[in-house]
């Protein structure tokens, strides 16, 4: 029997309507020229907060208002294995699951490490020479991220980069995976005092409500792990971003 070729038109058309819309995709986004920090906003719908929101990061630190009621963050990280991946923007390390932060009596799980160069929290207008971001998320969603600004010292490096740094992937999207136990706890300062303030995440979509904790004590790097990084990175910093009247609070 032959079938009208109407009805295999018909069944074409159905077929279309029922299959699964492809993922959107987000804008590609860089630090430089026509995907820059400056066009954030206007690359994609989901990227406005960039150039319209009022709680963007990262800012300049000064100023800070003592808050006594601000309680010590404290750490839960566990050592495991790690995975890097080179996004073609930064170097961004995976943890296994297990490590997290309880800050204001609410528990952050450690999801993602990764770092900019120069820093991108400025200390009373002064940028250090590396900025690293741990992110954590909170069960109902909300970020906190913790952030330890390094300064070159040619005769100390840090011991946790340079495990990362032996591994670390040097093209855009290649990965490699570290077997070997790993501590995120190597990134800490050994003073823990910290500013507090209400931001969001500096890449797009720069999503508001993440609370950020920012350590008074920088750590040091060596210049060979800073030149390691910078080789891939020349700069990888979104422009300080406007207060807004926002409060930035020391615990100390």
């Amino acid at each position: 029997m032959r079938i009208p070729a109407v009805f295999l038109l018909l069944l074409a058309a159905a077929a279309l309507a029922a299959a699964p819309a492809a993922p959107a995709q987000s804008a590609n986004w860089g630090y430089y020229g026509h995907t820059g920090p400056l066009v954030w906003g206007k690359l994609d719908r989901s990227y406005e907060a960039c150039s319209k929101g009022h709680e963007q990061s990262p800012v300049d630190i000064r100023n800070a208002h003592l808050d006594k009621a601000l309680q010590p963050i404290e750490f839960h990280y566990v050592a495991g294995p790690l995975t890097l991946v080179n996004d073609g923007r930064t170097v961004n390390v995976t943890p296994d699951p297990g490590s997290y932060i309880v800050a204001g009596g609410v528990r952050y799980d450690l999801v993602q490490i990764h770092f900019h160069h120069p820093s991108e929290h400025a200390i009373r207008g002064k940028l250090t020479d590396l900025e690293v971001h741990l992110v954590h998320k909170s069960a109902n969603g909300k970020f906190a991220v913790v952030a330890i600004l390094f300064t070159e010292n040619a005769g100390f490096p840090n011991a946790t980069v340079a495990t990362l740094w032996e591994h670390m992937p040097t093209t855009g999207g290649g990965t490699q995976k570290i077997a070997d136990m790993v501590s995120p706890a190597g990134f800490l300062p050994a003073d823990r005092g910290y500013w507090a303030y209400t931001g969001s995440l500096t890449e797009p979509p720069c999503t508001e409500g993440v609370q950020w904790f920012v350590f008074e004590q920088s750590n040091s790097i060596s210049r060979e792990q800073l030149r390691a990084f910078a080789a891939l990175y020349k700069m990888n910093t979104r422009p300080l971003q406007d207060l807004h009247g926002r409060r930035i609070e020391a615990d100390k």
